[in-house]
C-alpha cells in the first residue's frame, strides 16, 4: 500500500471493523468517507448538477449516467 490509511483500511475488511455509525439509522462504515456520502442519503443532499436540464443528482455517477 503506498499509504498507510489505505493498509488501516484494509485491515479493517478482515476484522470487519466499521467504527463510524450513522446517527439517524445506525449503519456503520469503515471510513469517515463513506459514511458522508452515506449521510447524503438522509440529507437529500444532490450536489451534482446538469448543465443542460438543471436536474441535481446524489452521486457523479448517476449525474454520467443522465
Amino acid at each position: 500500500f503506498n499509504q498507510s490509511s489505505h493498509l488501516i483500511v484494509h485491515q479493517s475488511t478482515h476484522t470487519r471493523e466499521r467504527p463510524y455509525k450513522c446517527g439517524k439509522c445506525g449503519k456503520s462504515f469503515q471510513t469517515s468517507y463513506r459514511l458522508l456520502r452515506h449521510q447524503q442519503i438522509h440529507t437529500e443532499e444532490r450536489p451534482f448538477c446538469c448543465l443542460g436540464c438543471g436536474k441535481n443528482f446524489r452521486k457523479n455517477t448517476h449525474l454520467v449516467q443522465h
